[in-house]
């Protein structure tokens, strides 16, 4: 846990994509053989109040625990648990992968502390352990042990340890960071790895009547369209990231994708939000108006650029255009950087009849 931050708070996320199985209620014909885990957020809540959010959270000092050690001491001989190696070169790698947690005391590489903050939160807000080890796990069993990790994030450590699994760090595939643009989202900012893991069916999901309103599992076309409707609102990243995950209908190839493109690393991406007259610009990097040095423990400021034209010229770009409320599209002309992929545009439908595109 990196207690320099000044700005920030280390987060950990994660993109749950499961096959709809056998137990799967017909919907509307589509063309997705999967659906994604959405969590609304109470509306009581500090930090984007009543948004749907894929599940994670802060990471916790226990996630960095040297107890886990023993907890993973079959894996304890590789660097990384065991996990795969990233091929990125350090010095371009975020800081959230690359700080050396040895250095701040802990023995738990980040790639590590981060997965289980990831697979910790999903436990506490919907109910769903993704472990390695015993198979028929007592619901009873997992009820109580979810309370108490709820009131304590520690006793995820007890947890695994007293019903002999491992939380399962290797399912979960990098798939990126995004951090919290200045002055969006109130004084809290989040620097947030988020991971992506594949399942074949849906597991038993719970809400915590908590943090967390309901639970949602939708196609991410489904979750879009509800999104453009007005029938729920997601933030930014949710919406580039669900619009990411719209090249790949069928689950199988998602994840073989998502396995074999993790070992390339990530980019970190900073959005910086301008305006003008028409609507809010998230800049992201690459694109020919973010700041050349956008160090990311500094308060950006909101800037005001002049009107686009049409956009027709080799400029790049690589932006979210933000019309109002319900209203996004992505503009993106650049090649995704580390094996990625470009996210699918969508006709944006205006709910306001001022704002333009």
């Amino acid at each position: 846990m990196n207690t320099t931050l000044k700005h920030w708070k280390e987060a950990a996320t994660l993109i749950l994509a499961a096959g709809r199985g056998r137990g799967f209620t017909p919907r509307a014909p589509s063309l997705f053989d999967y659906d994604v885990l959405l969590l609304k957020r109470s509306g009581k809540g500090g930090f984007m109040p009543n948004a749907y959010v894929f599940p994670g959270g802060v990471v916790d000092a226990s996630d960095f625990s040297s107890e886990w050690l023993d907890i993973f001491r079959s894996f304890t001989n590789s660097p990384t648990f065991g996990l795969r190696s990233v091929k990125q070169h350090l010095e371009t790698r975020p800081p959230i992968f690359a700080t050396d947690r040895l250095k701040l005391g802990s023995p738990i590489p980040g790639e590590v502390a981060l997965r289980i903050c990831a697979l910790r939160e999903t436990f506490e807000e919907s109910g769903v352990l993704l472990h390695y080890g015993v198979n028929d796990l007592c619901s009873s069993e997992l009820t109580k042990w979810r309370a108490l990790v709820n009131q304590n994030p520690s006793n995820f450590i007890r947890m695994c340890r007293e019903l002999q699994v491992l939380p399962n760090i290797w399912a979960l595939h990098e798939w990126g960071n995004w951090l919290t643009p200045a002055s969006r989202y109130g004084t809290t900012r989040f620097d947030t790895a988020f991971f992506i893991c594949c399942l074949q069916e849906i597991p038993h999901t719970l809400q915590d009547d908590k943090e967390i309103e309901r639970f949602q599992w939708s196609t991410p076309s489904e979750i879009l369209q509800s999104y453009q409707a007005q029938k729920l609102w997601i933030a930014p990243p949710q919406f580039y990231e669900l619009s990411r995950l719209c090249r790949f209908p069928l689950l199988n190839d998602l994840h073989n994708f998502a396995s074999q493109r993790a070992t390339a690393g990530c980019e970190q991406w900073m959005p910086v939000v301008v305006s003008n007259d028409e609507h809010l610009i998230s800049l992201l990097p690459g694109d020919k108006l973010y700041p050349v040095d956008s160090p990311r423990d500094s308060e950006a400021a909101k800037n005001t650029v002049p009107p686009s034209k049409d956009h027709q010229d080799a400029s790049p770009l690589h932006r979210i255009v933000i019309s109002d409320r319900y209203t996004l599209r992505v503009q993106i002309t650049i090649t995704p950087k580390y094996n990625h992929v470009l996210p699918v545009a969508h006709s944006a439908v205006s709910h306001d009849s001022k704002s333009q595109l």
